[in-house]
């Protein structure tokens, strides 16, 4: 079936999570994403967790699932060479290198688009291509802390609290990915490339000010507490049930009613400490012993089960096997199973964009080490076996 961006290809010669995240949506849906690794392999192909057979399982086997792979040494002669004919061939270059270095200086626009004037530069970094910062390195951690996301984040007299989820690299390769489908919609109009310059702190920043904490400083004089697992301004925090733990969210009044006749306490219906949602989060302390005690009393089925019939949302806190396990994952082909040689099944995410017309669909296991070598260079650029296997023997390829 035909997907949407069937007969791009990118040129993907990023490493880590934010930029590669951002070629396997591409990958997924239906761009040729050709990962360019240096001759012997990408360094972080050396970063664990690593499956029995000694390779990266993120970096080796699930961040690369649906992309090809080929090596270059791209800072030689001959391998910028053979780069400006992979350029001729080629309508996106995604990268993650920081300005002044030697390989963002290859890769730069305006040498790029003299090679082919439709080329579109994705360029992922930590603090853009422009700026007093944009030569220092920045990973996923660096841009929680700068943003002030740590900050208020954790329990109440934590040090400040990083989240262990690496959500500045993945949504920074998704807004890379976005700014891509953007760019190619530009160049169907006009035939003109462009940059796409995404960064990972204009990513966390813009998180925290979407949520109102910047307004909430520079408007109302106030900065946000740490308060664990509470929501600000509402009635959401986790609590123990008998067999576990739940989180649940009761947010407005008609939920907060409906919430009240389950755990049968309707008599605080009309108690002006819990009228609206800012009333129940002030009084939150008052609230917390009620339903923590209901909580306790029943089985973690028990309270999904009755607040999920009064449409009150909730749901376990999940260990990570149940997570794996979890028929809502399953039946939505959130986690998928790929067969890797030597190691079993590896479970890889699945394709979350769901389109009806053009879905998405993965293809092919991550590339081993120049796996496409033979096909892209002689195929596509028309190198004879012998030209490459000279390249090989001098390290370029």
């Amino acid at each position: 079936m035909e997907r949407v961006l069937d007969g791009i290809r990118v040129l993907d010669f990023s490493r880590f999570v934010a930029a590669p995240y951002c070629g396997l949506l591409l990958a997924d849906m239906g761009a040729e994403v050709i990962r360019v690794e240096s001759p012997g392999g990408n360094f972080d192909r050396k970063l664990g967790p690593f499956a029995p057979n000694n390779e990266s399982l993120p970096f080796s086997m699930i961040v690369p699932r649906n992309k090809k792979g080929i090596t270059l040494k791209l800072r030689s002669e001959k391998g910028k060479e053979i780069f400006k004919e992979l350029v001729k061939n080629t309508d996106i270059i995604l990268h993650n290198f920081t300005s002044g270095s030697m390989e963002a200086k290859i890769l730069n626009y305006e040498s790029l688009k003299e090679i082919n004037p439709g080329i579109i530069l994705v360029s992922v970094t930590g603090f853009g291509a422009t700026g007093i910062n944009s030569h220092l390195p920045c990973f996923d951690s660096t841009a929680q802390a700068l943003s002030g996301g740590m900050i208020f984040n954790g329990f109440p007299d934590t040090q400040p609290t990083r989240s262990a989820v690496a959500y500045v690299d993945i949504c920074t390769g998704v807004y890379a990915a976005y700014g891509a489908s953007l760019a190619i919609q530009h160049r169907l109009k006009t035939g003109e490339g462009q940059v796409v310059d995404i960064s990972l702190l204009d990513v966390a920043s813009t998180f925290i000010s979407t949520m109102g904490v910047a307004a909430e400083y520079q408007v109302l004089d106030h900065v946000r507490p740490q308060i664990g697992n509470s929501s600000y301004y509402n009635y959401t925090d986790s609590f123990e049930a008998r067999d576990g733990w739940l989180m649940i969210s009761v947010i407005t009044n008609s939920i907060w009613y409906r919430f009240l006749a389950v755990i049968g306490r309707e008599d605080l219906k009309g108690d002006s400490r819990f009228r609206d949602d800012m009333a129940r989060f002030d009084n939150r302390d008052v609230l917390n012993p009620y339903v923590s005690k209901w909580m306790k009393e029943r089985t973690v089925d028990e309270v999904i089960s009755v607040l999920g019939k009064a449409r009150v949302p909730c749901g376990k806190v999940n260990s990570i096997p149940e997570m794996v396990h979890d028929q809502k994952n399953s039946d939505r082909d959130m986690i998928i199973d790929l067969e890797y040689p030597g190691v079993g099944k590896v479970p890889v995410p699945g394709v979350v964009t769901k389109m009806s017309k053009t879905p998405g669909r993965i293809d092919r296991l991550a590339a081993r080490v120049g796996e496409h070598n033979d096909e892209i260079y002689c195929d596509l650029l028309g190198l004879t076996t012998e030209e490459l296997e000279g390249y090989k023997s001098e390290g370029i390829v």
